[in-house]
C-alpha cells in the first residue's frame, strides 16, 4: 500500500486544488487519513477499495460536521488551505478496532471497508493511526470489473501508470474531491442524497485521450511517490460535468 503525499490538479481559480507553488506550500500542512481494512484471509477486491475510498472522501466533505461551525470544519479548512494530501494506511484485527474507535466515518462497498478521519497535521497523527502500515500489501480484482453504467459518475484512472492500490485509492479520492468542488450546489446535494454512487475504472488509451481533452476535472500528481511529477492520474467524469449539461 502506498501513500499519496500531495497532488495538484486542474481546477477553478477559487479551488484550493490549484497547480503550482504558492502560499499553500508555506502553510502548515494537513493530511486526510484513510484506513482500509485488510484482513489476512479476506482482503478486499482492488476496485471495491478504490470506490470505497473515493466515496469516503465525498462522505466526509458532505458531512455537516465538515462545514460551517461543525466540529471538523476548521480542520477541513486548514487542510484545504494547504496542499491537498491524502494518506492511505491498512489495518486488520485489533488495529482496525482501534481505528474505528477514533472520530471518523466508515464507508463500505462490496468487499471493502474504508474509514476516513478528519484532517490532521502532517506531523500530528493520532498514535493509533500513525502506527499503521503504509506499505507492504497490494490488492487485486478476482475478476475484471464490469463496464460502468453510463449514467454513473466515473473516476477514470490513467492506463499509462502502474499505481499500487494505496496510491490509486488516494488518487481516486482526489478525483472525487475535484468533482465535488466543480459541481453546482443542486448536483452536489443530489449526489449526496443518493449516497454518492460512483465507479472507478481504468480507461483504455483512446478513451483516456478523449477524457483528458474534454475539459473535465483532471488530477495531476506532484510526484512525491511512485510516479513522475505532473503525471495525469484521474479524470472525474460526472454526468453533470460533461460539456453542455449546464
Amino acid at each position: 500500500m502506498s501513500t499519496d503525499e500531495t497532488t495538484a490538479a486542474t481546477a477553478p481559480e477559487d479551488s484550493p486544488f490549484r497547480p503550482g507553488p504558492g502560499g499553500r506550500d508555506q502553510a502548515r500542512q494537513f493530511v486526510l487519513p484513510l484506513v482500509v481494512r485488510i484482513e489476512r484471509a479476506t482482503p478486499p477486491a482492488r476496485t471495491d477499495a478504490l470506490e470505497a475510498a473515493a466515496r469516503a472522501v465525498l462522505v466526509l466533505l458532505g458531512d455537516e460536521r465538515s462545514s460551517g461551525d461543525g466540529e471538523w470544519a476548521q480542520a477541513v479548512r486548514n487542510w484545504q488551505d494547504a496542499r491537498i494530501r491524502k494518506v492511505v494506511r491498512r489495518a486488520r484485527g485489533a488495529e482496525w478496532r482501534r481505528a474505528e474507535a477514533l472520530p471518523g466515518i466508515t464507508v463500505t462497498g462490496g468487499t471493502a471497508e474504508v474509514r476516513v478521519f478528519p484532517p490532521v497535521p502532517l506531523d500530528g497523527w493520532p498514535k493509533d493511526l500513525a502506527r499503521l502500515q503504509v506499505s507492504g500489501t497490494d490488492l487485486d480484482d478476482p475478476e475484471p470489473p464490469a463496464e460502468p453504467d453510463p449514467d454513473l459518475p466515473v473516476l477514470w484512472l490513467s492506463p499509462d501508470l502502474d499505481m499500487s492500490a494505496g496510491k490509486a485509492m488516494a488518487q481516486a479520492g482526489h478525483g472525487a474531491q475535484l468533482a465535488w468542488w466543480a459541481l453546482p450546489h443542486e448536483h452536489r446535494t443530489a449526489w449526496r442524497d443518493t449516497g454518492f454512487p460512483l465507479a472507478v475504472r481504468t480507461a483504455d488509451p483512446a478513451h483516456w485521450h478523449e477524457l483528458t481533452s474534454a475539459g473535465l476535472p483532471l488530477v495531476r500528481d506532484a510526484g512525491f511517490t511512485e510516479i513522475a511529477p505532473g503525471s495525469s492520474t484521474v479524470v472525474a467524469d460526472h454526468p453533470a460535468l460533461r460539456r453542455g449539461r449546464f
